[in-house]
C-alpha cells in the first residue's frame, strides 16, 4: 500500500501498460523461437550437409554473442537491411513498430536456444518409434505431429520452460531500442517523479508475479505431458 500511496494517478496504469507489452513480446518471441527451434532441430538432425552447417553457424553465433549486443545488432542492422532491400526494388522505407520489432529480435535469439533444446529432446525419443512410422510411409509433417512432438514433450518441457522465463526477462533489453515495455515505462515514471526506487521495485514485483504464475502453469503442463511416466522421485 505504501508504494501505491507514493505513486501518482496514471503511473500505475502506465506500468500495467508496459507489463502487458512485455508479456505480449515474450509470448510472440517464445512462439517465434519455438518455430525456428523446430526447423533448426530438424535441420541439424535430418538436413543435408549445407543445412546442418548453416544451422550450426546460427546457433553458435547467437549463443556466443551476449543477448544485449544481439538485440542491438539485429534491430539496427536488420532494420537497415530491410529498408535497403525495399529501396532497391523501388519501395520506400518502413518504420517497424516497437512490439513487432521486439518479437522479431528476441525470437531470433530464442530460436537458437530452442533449436538445441528440441534437438536434445528428439534425441531422447526411442528411435524405433520414428523408424517404424517411416517404415509405414508416414509423411514428415504427420510424423512430426503424431510421433515426434508428443514423444519429445516430456524431455523438452524443462528446457522450454526455462526459455520462457528467459524471454520474459529479456524483454527488459528492449528498453534500449525504445520499446515501451515494463522496464522502459518504470524508468520513464521514475524520471518524471524523481522516484526510481519506487517504480523499479514495482516493476520487479510484476516480473516476480509473472514468474510465479508461469511456474504454476508450467508445473501443471509438465504433470500432464508426463502422465503414465515414472516420476523423478521414483527414478531414484
Amino acid at each position: 500500500m505504501e508504494l501505491l500511496a507514493l505513486e501518482p494517478p496514471g503511473r500505475g496504469a502506465s506500468l500495467l501498460y508496459g507489463f502487458l507489452n512485455s508479456v505480449t513480446v515474450a509470448f510472440g518471441a517464445f512462439g517465434l523461437g519455438l518455430l525456428i527451434g523446430i526447423c533448426g532441430a530438424y535441420g541439424k538432425l535430418y538436413g543435408g550437409p549445407v543445412a546442418r552447417d548453416l544451422w550450426a553457424i546460427y546457433t553458435t553465433l547467437v549463443r556466443a554473442i551476449p543477448d544485449l549486443v544481439l538485440v542491438l545488432i539485429i534491430f539496427y542492422a536488420g532494420t537497415d537491411l530491410i529498408n535497403q532491400s525495399l529501396e532497391a526494388i523501388g519501395l520506400g522505407p518502413i518504420d517497424i513498430g516497437g512490439i513487432p520489432a521486439g518479437i522479431g529480435v528476441l525470437g531470433v535469439v530464442q530460436g537458437a536456444y530452442a533449436t538445441e533444446v528440441l534437438r536434445g529432446a528428439i534425441l531422447g525419443i526411442p528411435q524405433g518409434q520414428i523408424e517404424a512410422a517411416r517404415a509405414y510411409g508416414m509423411p514428415p509433417a504427420l510424423l512430426l505431429r503424431r510421433i515426434t512432438i508428443p514423444a519429445m514433450l516430456p524431455f523438452a518441457i524443462p528446457g522450454l520452460a526455462n526459455l520462457w522465463l528467459i524471454a520474459t526477462k529479456d524483454t527488459a533489453l528492449l528498453a534500449l531500442i525504445g520499446v515501451n515495455e515494463l522496464t522502459q515505462m518504470a524508468r520513464n515514471a521514475g524520471s518524471a517523479e524523481k522516484s526510481y526506487f519506487t517504480f523499479f521495485i514495482a516493476a520487479g514485483a510484476l516480473y516476480l508475479v509473472l514468474t510465479l504464475v508461469s511456474n504454476v502453469i508450467i508445473a501443471r503442463i509438465e504433470r500432464r505431458v508426463r502422465r503414465g511416466m515414472p516420476s523423478m522421485a521414483g527414478a531414484h
